[in-house]
């Protein structure tokens, strides 16, 4: 039996601007017994404290600015489902999230026309809530438990930040007309899909009379590949706790990797959550030898989970790298 020791897997600002009292007369100022002030002396006249507050946008002018920030936002979200690589799909969403901060960013300073100072108020820190729900999204591609474009869509999509975000820039369109910040993608749902046991998922390779029985012992499903010089030879799927095999192996030395999870999309031929991704370091080889009498060939086992006295060690890989 070969068996694996597994690797772990706003800013509302506001100037006030106090100009000094100022006499023209070159009076000055003395206090009386009693503390009070007393007006400064002089054919001058004093000038008192005065304050500005920055002017409200016309509506022309916020419409712009949102414009100017709400689109960026809903394309950075809506480009996250084009990525095809676990690479781009991190840097995906790190571009959605610094398109929402700078949203936010460059909204926070303005006041807006008085009619919409609360959806303003409101659009604001929603986009603050959604720059937080996205770095934990980032931060859940980079540790794995989620692993593709669907899972990380999903997961937003389910999110009271998105559907925060949602609602604030709807309030912006129905309060004014305002429809920079409305969201016009609709997330997919959270799946959780699973092939039967035993499905072969690439049979490129065939012919011989090798077998190949895979345990799978562990808490997840997976899907054990077979790959010669460069070509993908077999695929199986093997639900956790079970055991499935592959008959007619053609003789060759075989490099296995294997990968686990769960939720598996078969458009991208992997697993949308708590996904690893390894290999076998040592080959596999298959032979058929004839002889006067008989035709001996090899039958081979693999145990995915760890076993006390295992005798295949594995390496971790790459997503980018998986043969998929």
């Amino acid at each position: 039996m070969i068996s694996p020791r597994l690797s772990a897997l706003a800013l509302a600002a506001s100037l006030t601007l106090t100009l000094a009292a100022c006499t023209s007369g070159g009076g000055t100022r003395t206090s009386s017994g009693s503390g009070d002030p007393v007006p400064a002396s002089g054919s001058g006249s004093g000038k008192g404290a005065e304050s500005s507050a920055e002017a409200a946008l016309t509506p022309e002018a916020y419409q712009v600015e949102l414009d100017a920030v709400g689109v960026p936002v809903g394309d950075a979200l809506r480009d996250i489902a084009k990525a095809r690589t676990f690479k781009s799909l991190g840097q995906r969403v790190r571009r959605a999230q610094n398109a929402v901060e700078s949203a936010a960013e460059r909204l926070g300073p303005l006041r807006p026309p008085a009619e919409i100072d609360t959806e303003h108020t409101d659009y604001l820190a929603a986009l603050r809530a959604m720059n937080g729900k996205l770095d934990e999204l980032g931060q859940a591609v980079d540790d794995r438990s989620l692993c593709t474009a669907s899972s990380v869509l999903g997961r937003l999509g389910k999110s009271g930040e998105f559907g925060g975000l949602k609602e604030a820039g709807a309030d912006l369109a129905g309060g004014g007309d305002y429809k920079g910040g409305l969201i016009k993608f609709t997330p997919p749902k959270e799946r959780n899909r699973r092939l039967g046991n035993g499905t072969i998922l690439a049979s490129g390779i065939r012919g011989g009379r090798g077998t190949l029985t895979v345990k799978n012992g562990s808490s997840g499903d997976s899907v054990v590949t077979l790959v010669l010089g460069k070509k993908k030879a077999v695929s199986v799927y093997v639900r956790k706790r079970s055991t499935a095999k592959v008959t007619n192996i053609k003789d060759g030395k075989y490099r296995v990797y294997y990968t686990s999870g769960s939720d598996y999309d078969r458009a991208v031929r992997g697993f949308t959550h708590n996904c690893a991704f390894q290999k076998f370091d040592d080959s596999l080889s298959f032979k058929t030898t004839y002889t006067a009498t008989q035709i001996r060939w090899s039958n081979w086992t693999l145990t995915l989970n760890k076993v006390i006295g295992g005798n295949a060690p594995t390496s971790d890989v790459s997503p980018d790298d998986f043969p998929v």
